[in-house]
């Protein structure tokens, strides 16, 4: 019945009123919802039902019945107007009332009104309960009342352990770690059983701290203690901690104890191993789970995509993708974020778009994804159309955005593009982001704009190492080494502190320009800052000490690194390689594969470089067959090694059919042809390729001319060599060191001493290899005096003598009879520059006292050497016995010599020479048929002369030329005029030819003779007559060209196996002596 249609209620007072008086029982009006609610639900029974009844009011009040702020103050007055009426009917509320009346409150977000009642609750006691106590600190907490709830958390006699889970859980969602590790530790002194709940928000709150490394160490032993090993609440996070601090075998036995494994176990897993490196036991574990039956989770599949993109797994994640489309889960947005990231990875940027263009939705992650794709393969325009659709889909750059974009722009080098990103950049107030400071500062290195690059540096506050590092790299691509050491010096004066990539940035800079001293004064500073095992700094010390060609140190390195990585091991083999130590090379080769480590691209092609070294094709062809099966069967550095190896290894069709074979040929790959070529000995095989190439139009570089000007110098093509010299002249190589060398001998291998001083005389700079080429040049022209000149010069202008120096220096006083100066040099490359005499230096002692005729002090000097004599040294001496007529020690030298080489025809020839000197008929005919016994066949003597630009040989009485009729008759007429002022035939060089009683001598007349009278009927009287000849000139030929350069007044220049000769006016450059 109504309240107001009912008599009025008369109920007695009770002793204490708790409410203020101003608060009286009114008649409701008829939209009073609380009385309603109330008057619906009361009755006159026992006090019980009537608390019940009021309870079921309050409540039923909060469901969202009231609206707007009148209504809240009806709520409010009304809540406490039941209250006060319940006191009037003398029925007193207990804590469930209050429970009640709180909840109310909570539901209109009363902060006021809960203090009000907690004001009531402690005055009737009540702040006892626990249901009470607990709720308080739930709604002042949720309120935003932390000291209230911090004081109710306090009075608490008794704390529940879900209240304790409630304020860790929150803590943790606000990310306050430390008051979570300070509450977990009040829990453990309360409780002796503590729910997994607990453990497992205290774990998650040591994730970013290490100091708490202890501590999650004793939570797992608390965990161990009371058996939840098995939970995956506990397990989950200790995987993840276990994982994030490189501690995966604790990770691992976790997982593994593990009797019940959920999903987010699976993915803390797989997660944990592919960020300690272990992709490939991630793509395991997660194989395992889908044969185990369980079906991941799109997360799952996201986190094994990354794991396989990070360690290069494309063809697992190729698979997974295939899954991830049976199970329809390639729709959810961070799975095709990792496809896209996998396929731009491993270079299939079709397959990206694919899966771009086929996902439901995108996000921020899928465009930085694609853009980030199209940078890394250079793609600026696509990037930047990706770019623009993102902006238009709602999405706002963020820094990944645009840093993937200005590196889309400096792979190409779009600088005018990276600029308008700059601009952008500038107007969105992102110029202060340490990721696009980075990206902008890579764009103008890279653009080689080094001012703009060096402006935006200085706007930095210069917090951030990478920029340092940046800015060093920039340094030493320009070129400015001074400027490198200054910038360095600068950022540890700044108070930076260099790391693991400053040092190589430094370091590669070092290498670059040969400064050995200063990349030794480096590397001490990595010692001193505890970098000296940091894997980066290694491999980049090992390359700088390799390059520099101080192996022995670099191979201590290797040695002493703990963890040796494929860029190590393969630093060290390209330096073997590079400083022909092949054998050292390919025996690091195999062990690197011993250690387990797969080489890569530049590995493999340094060692087949070495087999080509060693010429040791089968080998190569092993290893080529290894790059195959590792996937780099197209891989250009590989394929211009195999170039090489066949070219050096003269194994002409192979090296063109591989050449052709090369899809991406490049400078390198013709290069590798030409040098490969020359190197065998086929110079005319590499000029016709070098020929090829300028016709094609392909940029020749330094190596190129470099190869080419040593095969002309080879074959004596000065024209060909002179055009060459003109192209370098035209694109500015001349200058070069490496280049002005190669010219200088070119030159001086053509005959052409003074054209080589004057290349020599405009070198801007000069190294131990161009002084080595001059002083050579001279010696082998004869101007041996003039030769130690320059040796002095050489030494004045601080450079140091090397073994090939003094090679050159032997030479020349061998050449023109200086013993005493050859023997004092001879003994000062010990005692004065430190070296050790190699064989070749013994050898020209042995030719210096050979040619003066002592040849008793060189058979002395040949037993007191501290090394076995080899045949260049008997040949030497034996030589010289044929000059002298020495038949005794001739003989003795001969007969080592036949030991050393039993199969060599230029031995033969020299003993039959010597008897035949010496008038030993009988001795000379029985040495040619032991030869013919033997079957060893000497070696045909050959001329040849280049006559507008064709190249004409000849050999021993040469009838075979198309004017060889007309070139005897000259002969025959250059004869006569040479009779008529002294010239008279040594029969004595044709008595090796020809028998005795034979009177055709024409029949034998030599090709030098035949090659110099074909060039004086051709080349105009202004051009000198060049020959060449591939073994030493005879007595008879030697006199008759000096006769002849008087009868015609021309130039002769004869280049043998020996040395130069130039004839002119009756005179030879050699003195006679030779």
């Amino acid at each position: 019945m109504p309240l107001s249609s009912g008599p009025a209620l008369s109920l007695p007072r009770p002793s204490i009123c708790i409410f203020p008086r101003s608060i009286t029982i009114n008649k409701p009006k008829p939209y009073s919802v609380f009385f309603k609610l109330f008057i619906s639900n009361v009755g006159f029974g026992s006090i019980r039902h009537f608390q019940t009844a009021a309870c079921r009011a309050l409540c039923d009040s909060s469901d969202g019945e009231i609206e707007g702020n009148a209504g809240l103050e009806i709520a409010k007055g009304d809540a406490f107007s039941i209250l006060n009426f319940m006191e009037q009917r003398g029925v007193r509320p207990n804590f469930h009332t209050y429970a009640s009346v709180l909840d109310t409150f909570f539901s209109l977000r009363s902060l006021k009104g809960v203090q009000r009642v907690h004001g009531v609750i402690m005055k009737l006691g009540f702040d006892t309960e626990s249901v009470l106590s607990d709720r308080l600190f739930n709604l002042y907490y949720v309120l935003g009342d932390f000291v209230s709830a911090s004081k109710v958390l306090v009075d608490l006699s008794l704390r529940s352990v879900a209240l304790w889970n409630r304020i860790i859980t929150d803590h943790l969602r606000k990310n306050e770690k430390t008051q979570v590790i300070s509450f977990f530790m009040n829990v453990l002194r309360e409780f002796q059983s503590v729910d997994p709940v607990i453990f497992s928000g205290a774990l998650r709150a040591c994730t970013s701290n290490s100091a708490c490394w202890p501590l999650v160490q004793q939570i797992h032993g608390r965990i161990i203690r009371i058996g939840l090993t098995a939970d995956p609440i506990v397990c989950n996070p200790l995987i993840d901690l276990y994982s994030k601090n490189k501690s995966i075998d604790s990770a691992i036995l976790v997982f593994d104890e593990m009797c019940s494994k959920d999903n987010v176990s699976w993915v803390a897993m797989i997660s944990g191993l592919s960020q300690n490196g272990l992709g490939k036991e991630a793509c395991n574990l997660y194989f395992q789970m889908h044969r185990s039956g369980i079906i991941p989770t799109p997360y799952v599949l996201s986190s094994i995509l990354s794991a396989c993109t990070k360690t290069e797994l494309f063809n697992e994640g190729m698979q997974i993708h295939a899954q991830s489309l049976k199970w329809g889960f390639c729709a959810a947005t961070f799975v095709g974020n990792a496809l896209i990231s996998l396929y731009s990875r491993c270079q299939s940027l079709e397959f990206a778009e694919k899966v771009f263009y086929e996902m439901s939705n995108h996000d921020g992650v899928t465009y930085n994804s694609m853009i980030s794709g199209y940078g890394m393969f250079g793609n600026s325009e696509r990037a930047i159309c990706a770019f623009k659709e993102m902006q238009s889909s709602g999405f706002k750059p963020d820094s990944v955005t645009i840093a993937s974009l200005l590196c889309a722009c400096a792979s190409i080098g779009a600088i005018q593009k990276g600029k308008q990103l700059h601009s952008y950049v500038l107007k969105a107030g992102l110029s202060s982001d340490y990721i696009i400071e980075g990206s902008l500062l890579d764009l103008y290195v890279k653009c080689a704009d080094i001012d703009t690059s060096r402006q935006l540096f200085d706007s930095t506050k210069k917090e951030n190492v990478v920029l340092w590092n940046v800015m060093l790299v920039a340094y030493g691509q320009m070129g400015d080494l001074s400027e490198s050491f200054n910038l360095f010096s600068e950022m540890l004066v700044a108070g930076m502190e260099a790391n693991q990539y400053t040092y190589p940035s430094i370091l590669r800079t070092c290498t670059y320009y040969g400064e050995l001293d200063l990349g030794e004064q480096i590397h001490s500073m990595t010692i001193k800052t505890g970098f000296q095992m940091n894997i980066f700094v290694c491999s980049v010390l090992i390359d700088m000490y390799s390059k520099c060609g101080v192996l022995e140190r670099a191979r201590q390195i290797l040695n002493r690194q703990t963890e040796k990585d494929v860029v190590s091991w393969t630093a060290m083999i390209a330096g073997y390689a590079q400083h022909e130590h092949y054998l050292e090379a390919l025996k690091t080769f195999e062990e690197m594969k011993f250690h387990g480590i797969k080489p890569d691209n530049i590995g493999l092609s340094s060692a087949i470089s070495a087999c080509a070294g060693l010429k040791a094709v089968s080998q190569g062809l092993q290893i080529h067959g290894q790059a195959c099966v590792l996937g780099y069967s197209t891989d250009i550095s590989i394929g211009n090694a195999l170039v090489n190896l066949y070219a050096r290894c003269g194994m002409i069709m192979e090296a063109y059919s591989a050449f052709e074979a090369n899809e991406f040929r490049d400078d390198v790959s013709w290069n590798a042809l030409i040098s490969g070529f020359g190197q065998s000995g086929h110079y005319e095989e590499a000029l016709v390729v070098y020929k090829q190439m300028s016709q094609k139009d392909i940029k020749a570089n330094l190596f190129t001319y470099g190869s080419a000007i040593s095969s002309s110098a080879n074959i004596a093509d000065i024209k060909l060599g002179n055009q060459i010299h003109s192209k370098m002249i035209k694109t500015g190589y001349d200058m070069e060191i490496e280049a002005a060398n190669s010219l200088v001998s070119l030159y001086a291998k053509c005959g052409s001493i003074g054209d080589a001083k004057l290349v020599f005389n405009k070198m801007p700079e000069r190294n131990e290899i161009s002084w080595n080429a001059i002083i050579t040049a001279y010696s082998q022209h004869g101007r041996g005096k003039e030769a130690l000149q320059l040796f002095e010069h050489m030494k004045e202008e601080g450079l140091k003598p090397n073994h090939v120096t003094f090679i050159a220096v032997l030479t020349a006083c061998s050449h023109v009879g200086l013993v005493t100066e050859g023997l004092n040099h001879f003994h000062s490359i010990t005692k004065e520059h430190g070296l050790v005499p190699k064989p070749e230096h013994f050898v020209c002692v042995v030719d210096i006292l050979g040619r003066a005729g002592q040849l008793d002090r060189a058979r002395r000097f040949i037993d007191e050497m501290p090394i076995n004599p080899d045949s260049m040294i008997w040949r030497s001496l034996l030589g010289a016995c044929t000059i002298h007529k020495n038949i005794e020690v001739g003989e003795f030298a001969g007969h080592r010599l036949l030991e050393l080489e039993p199969h060599d025809s230029a031995t033969y020839v020299l003993l039959s020479n010597l008897y035949a000197v010496t008038r030993k008929w009988e001795c000379r005919d029985r040495m040619r048929q032991v030869m013919k016994d033997r079957g060893v066949k000497k070696e045909p003597g050959l001329s040849w002369i280049e006559v507008k630009n064709e190249i004409h040989s000849f050999f021993v009485g040469d009838r075979l030329h198309s004017l060889a009729e007309a070139i005897y008759e000259h002969l025959e007429e250059l004869n006569k005029r040479a009779v008529d002022i002294g010239y008279k035939q040594d029969k004595y060089s044709l008595l090796q030819e020809i028998e005795q009683e034979q009177k055709d001598l024409t029949a034998w007349i030599h090709s030098e003779k035949l090659a110099v009278s074909f060039g004086l009927m051709k080349l105009p009287p202004e051009v000198p007559i060049r020959v060449i000849k591939n073994i030493r000139v005879c007595n008879d030929c030697h006199n008759w060209m000096k006769f002849i350069s008087r009868v015609v007044g021309r130039v002769i220049i004869l280049r043998d196996s020996y040395r130069f000769h130039h004839f002119e006016a009756g005179d030879c450059s050699c003195g006679d002596y030779w």
